[in-house]
């Protein structure tokens, strides 16, 4: 966790719970009790008015708040929608992110934009929801860019051609009800997409640095060239 993302987390638990010792506020946000001394003073020092010491317990003066949030009732929607598909559509650890995200907006906006968030009609109905091997996959993916490793995997084409690729991911992309990677295959030498639900057997890597010709910005550019291309 961020350290501006912790500093906020203490805000809204102190918000919500009244007075809490640093103990229990370490637990909760997995972090020493030293550091929520630390991030305390830095609070206070900022101005928000924590009460309270160490040993003792903090408690937020009555009548503070984070200044609300402004969104358009439209904006509240896409984001809930948002938070809903990819709770469906994605994995565990996603599926979190997204419902603390509509919390911490839902915390934090005006009484009536609270509503809004809690009876948007719009729903992501579950019983097409992401498999829990996909997800695993869709995990690990997620992980291989982030750690700029390469994949390694046994992929079964359309026509039932099975072959062994070591691919550097570049980007994942959600397709409405699938999930594919693209990346720099290394059987082939070039761009490939590669859905995830054709995989097998997937492991991480050696790590790779970026180089010319291979790299996100280079993907996207020759879709783009080929888009235009396709229009004359």
């Amino acid at each position: 966790m961020r350290r501006a993302d912790r500093l906020f987390q203490i805000i809204q638990l102190l918000r919500r719970r009244g007075v809490s010792t640093a103990r229990r506020l370490a637990e909760e946000l997995e972090v020493s009790e030293r550091t929520i001394y630390r991030d305390v003073r830095d609070l206070t020092l900022a101005g928000v008015p924590i009460e309270g010491e160490a040993g003792v317990g903090y408690a937020l003066r009555r009548g503070f708040d984070l200044p609300p949030l402004m969104f358009t009732e439209a904006e509240v929607q896409a984001l809930v929608l948002g938070a809903r598909t990819v709770s469906a559509w994605s994995d565990p650890a996603l599926a979190r992110a997204a419902q603390e995200v509509v919390a911490k907006v839902e915390a934090v906006v005006p009484d009536r934009l609270k509503e809004r968030i809690a009876n948007t009609p719009l729903f992501v109905p579950g019983f097409h929801s992401m498999a829990p091997e996909l997800a695993e996959r869709l995990a690990l993916h997620r992980a291989a860019l982030d750690q700029h490793r390469k994949v390694r995997f046994g992929y079964t084409r359309a026509d039932g051609l099975a072959t062994e690729r070591t691919v550097r991911p570049l980007g994942l992309f959600f397709w409405g009800t699938l999930w594919s990677m693209a990346g720099w295959c290394e059987l082939r030498e070039t761009f490939r997409n590669f859905r995830l639900d054709r995989m097998r057997d997937l492991s991480l890597t050696e790590h790779f640095l970026d180089e010319p010709g291979r790299t996100l910005q280079d993907y996207l550019q020759r879709m783009d060239d080929s888009e235009e291309r396709g229009t004359h």
